[in-house]
């Protein structure tokens, strides 16, 4: 049965930008999970599943529904046991809560600031509105305000991945070998900056930029069949 991901958009449906559900993107395709994609635009958000979230990602798989992209990636784990594991286990659980607040605390309020004029541009008239008026008043300053920090923050952004970089001299995914959710995580955050805007965050001889094209190239190149922003 083909599971429904409901999965935020802007003005061009072919351009998914959310990290979170990025994260699941790559947990359907990590688990070989038949998918089918709903675009669907911040407006429409409310009226997803009968107003199941205030947030996307949801999916339905069958009878059931799921909201919130950790909820989502322990549900597939606990309802597909004889696919490739999302966590590896409990530990892998408990250290993915640790990356995944890690990953909202240090990279997404600076992918917020670098790319917040470019995620604006990318809605429709309405969502455009929308998402001005709601990150305005979530931020306490106009956007072009928030993005004007962004020269200035880009070298201590950089050093806070510091720990992510010395982690990845040792192994080539952060769930070791190969990737596990901990790694979509983090994919999803510096997905979400690649296909919303030229500036570059990374160096691209950073050993952090070097595993994201890793991640891009995970089941058959997922992340690249969306262009990075130009």
């Amino acid at each position: 049965m083909t599971i429904l991901l409901y999965d935020l958009v802007g003005r061009d449906t072919a351009r998914p930008f959310s990290p979170h559900c990025w994260k699941v993107t790559m947990a359907l395709a990590h688990k070989g999970l038949e998918v089918s994609t709903v675009p669907t635009r911040f407006l429409e958000v409310p009226g997803v599943e009968g107003g199941v979230s205030k947030l996307v990602p949801v999916i339905r798989d069958g009878e059931k529904v799921v909201a919130d992209s950790f909820a989502i990636a322990l549900y597939l784990d606990e309802a597909y046991p004889d696919r490739p594991t999302l966590f590896g286990g409990e530990g892998g659980k408990a250290m993915a809560r640790f990356i995944e607040r890690w990953s909202q605390l240090t990279i997404h309020p600076y992918v917020t600031t670098a790319a917040i004029m470019d995620l604006h541009a990318m809605q429709d008239t309405q969502n455009a509105a929308y998402f001005r008026q709601n990150r305005e008043q979530r931020l306490g300053k106009r956007l072009e305000d928030v993005m004007a920090a962004r020269d200035a923050g880009l070298a201590s952004f950089r050093a806070s991945l510091e720990p992510l970089r010395s982690m990845l001299g040792y192994q080539p995914f952060i769930g070791g070998a190969s990737p596990l959710f901990a790694d979509y995580i983090v994919f999803g955050a510096l997905q979400w900056a690649r296909i919303a805007s030229p500036y570059q965050l990374l160096d691209a001889g950073d050993v952090v930029a070097q595993w994201f094209a890793r991640c891009l190239d995970l089941h058959g190149g997922l992340g690249r069949k969306v262009a990075a922003a130009a």
